[in-house]
């Protein structure tokens, strides 16, 4: 994405993100690799790129110490499982599925920090 993509959205309301390897550059100085967020009392750590999938689970809970979810992307592969106490999404994608069989994105209901993922698909 380029950064005045990223601009225009912003002006639509509070937007939280992390960059990821097809940002331009300025995007990438004005955007960290890993962020958590509060949403309520929830936390939910976010990045883009969760590295190799075996092990994915485990390295993503070690970077993101007491959130109740991690959001990840890159892969473009669905994911709504749980790691422990701990959510691992991944919201596949709206717009390029690539292998994934549907385009897909997430709902995230919180509650406190009682997260409930659906994930919408957009066939």
């Amino acid at each position: 994405m380029e950064a005045a993509t990223f601009a225009e959205l912003s002006a639509f309301g509070p937007l939280e993100a992390v960059h990821g390897n097809m940002d331009d550059d300025e995007l990438r100085l004005l955007l960290p690799r890993r962020r958590v967020v509060e949403v309520g009392d929830a936390r939910i750590g976010m990045t883009h790129d969760s590295g190799q999938a075996s092990g994915r689970a485990e390295r993503l809970v070690g970077w993101f110490e007491d959130c109740d979810a991690v959001v990840y992307g890159h892969t473009h592969q669905p994911e709504v499982t749980r790691r422990g106490d701990v959510w691992i999404l991944n919201p596949g994608s709206p717009t390029e599925r690539r292998r994934a069989p549907t385009h897909t994105m997430l709902l995230l209901d919180v509650a406190g920090r009682t997260i409930s993922p659906e994930l919408v698909d957009l066939a």
